[in-house]
């Protein structure tokens, strides 16, 4: 089956088209397949988002979109391809996506954020999407199915500029209601 949705560019759109956008796509439900087939897909994604098969990369964007939709992370981590008949693992280096580019809308607790994903997906940071900075530090938002975005380092200060101008203590962003540190967690 052909990958047909054409990926989500965030210039030109307000946040409330965006979000439109997003609640119209129709994603394949992974979180209820269970298939007992397993295995390994013998596929990685590398730290710069880059996907591989047996070493050479997949480029065809399309490609990428679509197996980036059958993808979530199971509890112990792992990352699984999953289709109603088999479930395959395949190495991620750090994060499923990467944010690459961001969009806000707003000033302080009336702010709203978006990010495009590497894989042409967006998401809109809120109490649904949280970000977190791990150790490392690594800022990660929150995609679905336990799969994280991690910002790009040209996103990540964007966004630290915002909450630089906004002087909170500790320092930190406004996104759909809710507040997010930027410090690493405990």
């Amino acid at each position: 089956m052909p990958e047909t949705r054409p990926p989500i560019e965030l210039r030109g759109l307000n946040l409330a088209e965006l979000q439109r956008m997003i609640d119209q796509r129709r994603l394949p439900p992974v979180d209820q397949w269970n298939p007992e087939r397993c295995g390994h897909s013998e596929m990685r994604i590398a730290r710069d988002g880059t996907w591989f098969h047996r070493g050479s990369p997949i480029r065809r964007p399309a490609m990428v979109r679509l197996f980036s939709t059958i993808l979530r992370r199971e509890a112990d981590g792992r990352h699984m391809l999953v289709t109603p008949i088999e479930k395959l693992e395949i190495d991620v280096d750090s994060t499923a996506f990467r944010a690459v580019e961001m969009s806000s809308e707003g000033e302080g607790r009336n702010r709203t954020i978006a990010f495009r994903l590497d894989s042409g997906d967006a998401v809109i940071l809120g109490p649904n999407h949280p970000l977190a900075i791990v150790p490392g530090p690594s800022p990660r938002i929150l995609v679905r199915n336990g799969l994280e975005a991690e910002l790009t380092r040209p996103v990540y200060y964007e966004l630290a500029e915002l909450a630089l101008a906004e002087e909170h203590d500790p320092p930190g962003i406004w996104s759909k209601g809710a507040f997010f540190p930027l410090d690493v967690e405990a």
